[in-house]
């Protein structure tokens, strides 16, 4: 769980983004920090015993930088309003599909889940290919009933999505609605209960479970 002055803080970051206020709360930010690492740290070595991927990650392989990248954005607010932790095979920075957790409460914004988000181009050809030649043991991973039950499908919003078919498919290519994705991810939404709930760590660890099949397929297709 994830203790409630952590919760706190980011909700306080959100109304208070900026330099001043952050530098005068610099503590509770890293109290805030130690408290989500501690938790990933949970979920490596919970989880690890399954993915022996990630068991040797650390929560500083995982965790993303607080401070916000704001050269090309007309959104100049210095922080993000969240803890992520992107916990895959090589660390954040790996091209390879894994799992991710982000807490940003305050609203309907947290979630656990994860896949592949954004491939490079040759990455993405390699993905469609593995999926156009192995549909049959894709579709049965993503209609299973434990990844169905907690994730229902991949995201198919139309940010993730092409209007047309890739160059290559045919329109009557039984799998030309997940060939045509951009993203293969998918998303169980967290309340803000359930981040201090003493069950999160099972809670993400439960929902790692469901989608370690489409992990391992989606590594597949990149190796």
């Amino acid at each position: 769980m994830l203790q409630p002055t952590t919760i706190k803080f980011l909700k306080e970051l959100k109304k208070n983004n900026h330099k001043e206020w952050f530098d005068a709360n610099r503590k509770q930010y890293e109290a805030a920090k130690d408290d989500f690492a501690q938790l990933i740290k949970a979920v490596i070595d919970t989880f690890g015993k399954t993915d022996a991927s990630i068991a040797a990650l650390l929560p500083k392989d995982c965790m993303f930088r607080i401070n916000r990248d704001v050269r090309f954005s007309k959104d100049k607010s210095p922080y993000k309003t969240n803890f992520g932790a992107s916990i895959n095979r090589g660390g954040k920075k790996s091209v390879f599909a894994g799992y991710y957790f982000h807490c940003e409460p305050g609203g309907s914004e947290s979630f656990v889940g994860g896949g592949l988000w954004m491939p490079e181009t040759d990455q993405l050809k390699k993905i469609r290919q593995e999926i156009d030649y192995s549909f049959v043991d894709f579709k049965a991973i993503i209609t299973n009933t434990k990844f169905a039950d907690v994730y229902k499908d991949i995201q198919q919003s139309e940010d993730v999505k092409l209007t047309r078919e890739p160059k290559g498919y045919e329109k009557d290519n039984p799998a030309i609605e997940y060939i045509k994705l951009k993203s293969f991810v998918a998303l169980q939404p967290l309340t803000d209960a359930d981040l201090t709930s003493k069950d999160l760590v099972q809670k993400i660890t439960t929902a790692f479970e469901a989608l370690q099949p489409l992990v391992v397929f989606l590594n597949h297709g990149l190796e």
